[in-house]
């Protein structure tokens, strides 16, 4: 999953329980295919990455809870994707993103099908990833083994993996989700897709 940004792959950031990294998920690779390019897919927890640039989610300030709450639902309609706010919010999402990367070590593109598979279950159709039993029934629904998912969300091999892709994407700079490296300049937001849009066109600017 970690590799230079100085080739022709888009990084992509997301956390399972961002919704504007769902948002944003929904577009990145329509935005890549129309510059020839690739995107490279980087689950991570935006709790690892709030504590060393000592940030705080939006929701766990109460003059911003209501304002971003609203956000998100609006911001789903601007971009005409299906979006219900979760009975649980946020959730714990680490099992989740240690299946991405168990897959995502023995197939890149099932993973990928899993990332969408994920964010849609929690953001579209509010199954709660944290749940153990919904996250096997989802996991089965999106064509994987559920015993072998959960054996990999068990496996300190994936932990560590998960971990390893938090600080790298913290060395990098990156403090929260959606975020994107294009030729190892940093975009932060899922409303950013314009200016990635021109960057990929024209270059800097």
């Amino acid at each position: 999953m970690s590799g230079s940004s100085q080739d022709r792959a888009i990084d992509f950031y997301f956390d399972f329980s961002s919704p504007y990294s769902y948002i944003a998920s929904e577009w990145i690779e329509a935005l890549a295919a129309r510059h020839a390019r690739t995107v490279r897919w980087h689950a991570v927890l935006l709790g690892a990455l709030f504590q060393p640039a000592e940030l705080r989610p939006p929701v766990a300030h109460p003059i911003k809870r209501e304002y971003v709450m609203r956000d998100f639902a609006r911001s789903a309609r601007f971009a005409g994707v299906p979006y219900q706010q979760p009975a649980q919010f946020p959730i714990p999402t680490q099992n989740a993103a240690r299946v991405f990367c168990w897959l995502h070590g023995r197939d890149p593109a099932q993973a990928v099908s899993w990332a969408h598979a994920a964010l849609r279950g929690y953001f579209a159709r509010n199954v709660p990833l944290n749940d153990p039993v919904a996250l096997r029934s989802l996991v089965q629904e999106a064509g994987v083994n559920p015993d072998e998912a959960e054996a990999a969300w068990s496996d300190p091999v994936w932990k560590e993996c998960l971990k390893r892709e938090n600080d790298a994407a913290s060395a990098l700079g990156v403090f929260g989700a959606p975020f994107f490296r294009i030729d190892g300049e940093p975009f932060w937001g899922h409303d950013r897709q314009a200016q990635m849009d021109r960057w990929l066109s024209m270059g800097p600017y």
